[in-house]
């Protein structure tokens, strides 16, 4: 359960679980199975079904007390005492939910490299921005998400170092701009501040705008405030006033005015095209992104790769792309997707030439490749597209593939059709529903 500790009996088959802190009512979350654990770390357990713990110790022994240890130094003290993850079963629609001292994942990270554990920092930094300061109503939802991806990129930052933040900055704002082109330019879900009014489901409000743009908001707040050291003292401020608080964006803007006085005095808050009242009730496009140009030395060998591929740029010598990590090669096929479908000569020349990537089982790689199988039609490879969708029912991952499925050819929409037919059976409740009105079921 998410709490703080817990002790058996006296009663027989009696577990007694206290939280010594105050946590808003979403935040508490109860498991009940066959469940086992392992030490992943002095304060730290993996718990989940005993098949495949053994995997799950491997993918996050090593990390998770790192992770707390960075996150501390830069947010200050982990309140919580332990912080433990349980895998859930694959029908769980998130990345991660953060309940306190009980991260849920998805099994998606359990990958065998660890490569995906960034997703346990993003879980881990709500322990800050969430679970001790909490948005007041689900119109103020980026506040928890926004904060925690500028935390979550800012301390894998200090893990992988400061390139790694851009290239993630870069690969969250292609997410959104797949929104952008999914939902349209002025869709009110595209607002960092949505309304929740009559016919309006609080759910709707799970999508990239305020994990993306809400990090858009929070990088320009730290570039006004002149930059990291200032602004890492404001985060450790905010959080000691706040915590154990709820507030909506005027508490936390109000307050960095206060923290930063002359920004007041030069009226940022009005500063032409980047008034927070634009920020928060405007959709579409952030009105400012951090400069991503240091971020060169990763993001440009993969648009340029993807340009080669695409028949846009003839590169004299292809890159050996072996030892690139995740979320490069990431960035290289969200710039083959947002590019008009390629050939099936192409797409089964990019098969042969990277084969970790056609047949990976990371689900970040593999969801990527579906959405360019799905827009090049090429119809032979469509059974990876259903191996992966009955493999998985998180809605990062399949909402996408059905959009592009619904978007593609008569043969994709049927196959749409039947796919979701055998497999919804098995989804949560929000993705089935999703789906339903993606395909018009």
């Amino acid at each position: 359960m998410s709490a703080s500790s817990r002790t058996e009996g006296p009663e027989p088959n009696t577990t007694h679980f206290t939280m010594e802190h105050p946590i808003p009512a979403y935040l508490i979350a109860l498991a009940v199975g066959d469940i086992a654990s392992a030490d992943i770390g002095p304060r730290s357990k993996v718990w989940t079904e005993p098949s495949v713990l053994d995997k799950a110790k491997a993918e996050f022994e090593g990390v998770v007390e790192e992770y707390i240890k960075v996150a501390e130094g830069l947010f200050g003290p982990y309140v919580w005492g332990q912080y433990d993850i349980l895998v859930m079963p694959p029908s769980f629609p998130y990345g991660g939910m953060e309940n306190p001292c009980l991260t849920f994942v998805t099994p998606c990270l359990l990958v065998g490299d660890k490569s995906l554990t960034d997703v346990v920092m993003h879980e881990l930094c709500h322990s800050w921005f969430g679970n001790l300061v909490t948005n007041a109503n689900w119109s103020e939802f980026w506040l928890n998400e926004g904060f925690t991806r500028f935390a979550q990129n800012y301390a894998m930052s200090k893990v992988l170092g400061p390139q790694f933040f851009l290239l993630k900055v870069a690969t969250g704002l292609s997410a959104f701009n797949r929104q952008l082109g999914d939902i349209g330019q002025n869709h009110p879900l595209n607002c960092l501040r949505v309304k929740i009014e009559k016919g309006v489901d609080p759910d709707d409000t799970y999508n990239e705008t305020p994990y993306e743009k809400g990090c858009a908001f929070v990088s320009y707040l730290q570039h006004c405030a002149g930059g990291d050291e200032k602004f890492d003292q404001f985060l450790k401020a905010y959080i000691s006033k706040f915590k154990y608080r709820s507030v909506v964006a005027e508490d936390m803007l109000e307050f960095y005015l206060d923290y930063f006085p002359h920004l007041r005095e030069q009226d940022l808050r009005n500063k032409p095209g980047y008034e927070f009242e634009r920020w928060l009730n405007t959709p579409g496009w952030p009105p400012f992104v951090a400069d991503l140009s240091p971020g060169q030395q990763l993001t440009r060998p993969a648009e340029q790769l993807a340009a080669h591929w695409a028949g846009e740029e003839n590169l004299e010598v292809v890159p050996d792309i072996s030892d690139w990590k995740t979320y490069q090669i990431v960035h290289f096929l969200d710039k083959l997707v947002e590019r008009p479908k390629l050939t099936h000569d192409t797409i089964q020349a990019l098969a042969q030439a990277y084969p970790h990537i056609a047949q990976s089982h990371n689900a970040e790689l593999t969801m990527r490749w579906c959405m360019l199988i799905i827009k090049s039609n090429f119809t032979s490879d469509l059974p990876k597209v259903r191996a992966f969708l009955e493999s998985q029912g998180k809605q990062k991952y399949t909402l996408p593939i059905y959009r592009a499925l619904k978007a593609g050819s008569p043969e994709a929409q049927d196959f749409a059709r039947e796919v979701f037919a055998a497999t919804k059976d098995t989804l949560h409740v929000n993705v089935y529903s999703n789906v339903e009105k993606i395909l018009g079921a």
